[in-house]
C-alpha cells in the first residue's frame, strides 16, 4: 500500500465510521477495518486477540483488543462515552477507560504487560505510552487519522519505542502547511492548472523559509518573520516576490545600494539549486488572517528545526493538490521504500564491513581499519535520478 493509498483508505474509514459506534456490536468490525484497510496489516485476526481474558482479583474480565507482538491493550467505549470521564466498574469503583486498562495490566503476566494502552470511543484515540505513564496522552481525532498515520506505527512495529517529539512536531508541521494551503487557494482568482502549480511551489518556498530561519540556514533566527512583520497586508505579495528574487540572486549580482535601501532584504543569503528561480509563479494577495497564520502560527509559535524529513515528507505531500503534484513530479518516497532500493545496492555491504571492523580485537588495527572505512565512505559517489529531477523541478539547497 502506497502512502497515498493509505491516506485515501483513512479518509474512507473516517467517512464510514463518522458518527456511529457501539462498544458491544461495532468494536471488532471497527478495529478489523482499521488494521486491515488503513494500516494495511495482513492476516490481522492471526495477530490480534479480541476479548482476551484476564483474572482481576478473582473475577474474569475481558480486554477488548490486545496485540501480543507489540503488547498493545485497547479499551473500547461507545461513541457517546467521553474518554476523560470516570465510569462505574463492576467492583463499585469509578475509572476512566485508560484507568480501566491500567487496572487490567496490573493483573497480567509480566511478558504480556502492555507497553501501550489505547482508549477509544469511535470519535478519538487516546494513546498512552506506559514507559511514560504520567505524561499526557496523545489524542488523535477520527478526522485527523489521515494526516497522523505515523503515530500509529507502534501498534505493529516492535522497533517503535515511543511517540517521539520529532514525530509529533512533524505531523503538526504538516497540519500548518495544510491550513496555509487551504487559505491560499481561496485567494486565487479563477484558479487554473498554473494556479495550482504555483500554489504548490509557493508552499515549498514558504516551508523552506520557515525551516531556514529556525535551522540557521538564513543565519539569523526569525529573519523571515522579521522581514515581513511590519509590512502592511496589501504589500505582502510584493514583499514575497522581492524576497524570492533576492534569494535567487548571488551576492555579487545584487544591487550595490540594496543594503542602504532595504537592509532586512539585503541580509538574506543566496540560495542555489533553483528553488526560487521561476519568477512566473502566481502569488495571490494575502489577507490579515493569512498574514497572522504565516507570521505567528507558522513562524513565531513553531520551531521547524526538529522536523523529520522522513515523516514530514509524506504529511507535506498530502496537503498538495494531487493532480498538479503528480504532473510536477512532486512525490515523496517513504523511508521504507528508499531502503528497499539502497540496502541491497550498498548499505547491507557497508554495514557488514563495519561490523567486521568492530569485531577486531587489536585496538591499533581496528583504528586503522576505521580510518580507511571512513575514507572509503567519504569517497563514494551516487546519482539518484529522482533527486536530480526534484532539483530541476522544485529546487534544493545544496550545502
Amino acid at each position: 500500500m502506497t502512502d497515498t493509498e493509505q491516506r485515501n483508505a483513512a479518509t474512507k474509514f473516517y467517512n464510514g465510521w463518522r458518527g456511529i459506534g457501539d462498544e458491544k456490536s461495532d468494536c471488532q468490525r471497527f478495529w478489523i477495518d482499521f488494521f486491515t484497510n488503513v494500516l494495511g496489516i495482513e492476516d490481522v485476526l492471526q495477530k490480534i486477540k479480541f476479548e482476551k481474558r484476564v483474572v482481576v482479583d478473582g473475577q474474569t474480565k475481558y480486554i477488548d483488543v490486545y496485540i501480543p507482538k507489540t503488547r498493545v491493550l485497547i479499551e473500547q467505549k461507545s461513541i457517546d462515552k467521553d474518554l476523560d470521564r470516570k465510569m462505574p466498574q463492576s467492583d463499585g469503583s469509578m475509572r476512566t477507560p485508560f484507568e480501566q486498562g491500567r487496572n487490567y495490566a496490573q493483573w497480567m503476566i509480566p511478558n504480556e504487560t502492555p507497553l501501550w494502552i489505547v482508549a477509544c470511543n469511535f470519535r478519538s484515540f487516546e494513546i498512552h505510552d506506559m514507559n511514560k505513564p504520567n505524561e499526557p496522552a496523545v489524542i488523535i481525532l477520527l478526522e485527523e487519522v489521515r494526516n497522523k498515520l505515523p503515530l500509529f506505527d507502534f501498534m505493529f512495529r516492535k522497533e517503535v519505542k515511543e511517540l517521539s517529539h520529532e514525530m509529533e512536531i512533524s505531523v503538526k508541521a504538516g497540519e500548518i502547511v495544510g491550513i496555509l494551503y487551504d487559505k491560499l487557494i481561496a485567494q486565487y482568482k479563477e484558479p487554473n492548472e498554473h494556479s495550482f502549480k504555483s500554489l504548490n511551489a509557493l508552499c515549498v518556498r514558504l516551508v523552506f523559509c520557515l525551516y531556514a530561519e529556525d535551522a540557521g540556514i538564513f543565519g539569523s533566527h526569525m529573519m523571515f518573520h522579521d522581514y515581513l512583520k511590519d509590512i502592511p497586508v496589501n504589500g505582502f505579495r510584493k514583499a514575497l516576490v522581492e524576497l524570492f528574487k533576492i534569494l535567487d540572486t548571488q551576492m555579487e549580482d545584487r544591487d550595490k545600494y540594496l543594503a542602504e535601501d532595504n537592509p532586512k532584504l539585503a541580509a538574506f543569503p543566496y540560495v542555489n539549486g533553483g528553488l526560487f528561480a521561476d519568477e512566473t509563479i502566481e502569488i495571490p494577495p494575502f489577507t490579515e488572517e493569512l498574514k497572522e497564520i504565516l507570521l505567528h502560527k507558522a513562524s513565531a509559535d513553531f520551531d521547524w528545526s526538529d522536523i523529520s524529513p522522513t515523516i514530514f515528507g509524506a504529511v507535506f505531500e498530502s496537503t498538495l493538490n494531487p493532480e498538479t503534484r503528480r504532473s510536477g513530479g512532486m512525490h515523496y518516497t517513504s523511508i521504507e521504500n528508499i531502503h528497499k532500493v539502497i540496502d541491497p545496492l550498498f548499505m547491507d555491504e557497508l554495514k557488514e564491513e563495519l561490523n567486521e571492523i568492530r569485531q577486531i580485537a587489536v585496538e591499533r588495527t581496528k583504528k586503522s581499519k576505521f580510518n580507511s572505512f571512513q575514507k572509503k565512505i567519504a569517497g563514494l559517489k551516487f546519482l539518484d535520478i529522482t533527486v536530480l529531477r526534484l532539483i530541476q523541478r522544485i529546487g534544493a539547497r545544496v550545502a
